[in-house]
């Protein structure tokens, strides 16, 4: 399973991006797939995710600001309002689910990453 993340990049505060999350592969049981954080010396934080019900979950800067959805196939969007300085960071794409044959263990996958900068 590969995950590419596209849509970075500047903005000034107030603006908004659209980060969009492509995945090959097979995927055969989702349990979800979304976007965190990872921030240097601070853990993995959620931004925003889909559960294996198709409900939208957020972390707590994100909820009532982003919002997030499958677009194309495969592909997950991040849309991203009212950015400030504080949502400055590198965004991972995630899926966390089975691989290949429905029973193999469940486990995450991770893209590269990708910078957000919210600055004047």
């Amino acid at each position: 399973v590969q995950l590419t993340e596209s849509g970075g990049g500047s903005v000034q505060p107030g603006g908004s991006l659209r980060l969009s999350c492509l995945m090959t592969g097979e995927i055969v049981q989702m349990y979800s797939m979304g976007w965190y954080r990872r921030d240097p010396g601070k853990e993995t934080e959620l931004v925003a995710r889909i559960n294996s019900r198709g409900v939208g979950e957020f972390g707590g800067r994100a909820r009532g600001r982003f919002t997030v959805s499958f677009g194309d196939p495969n592909t997950i969007v991040l849309q991203m309002r009212s950015l400030d300085k504080e949502d400055t960071g590198v965004y991972y794409c995630n899926v966390f689910g089975e691989e290949g044959r429905r029973g193999a263990p469940a486990r995450d996958y991770w893209g590269q990453g990708t910078q957000v900068t919210v600055a004047s």
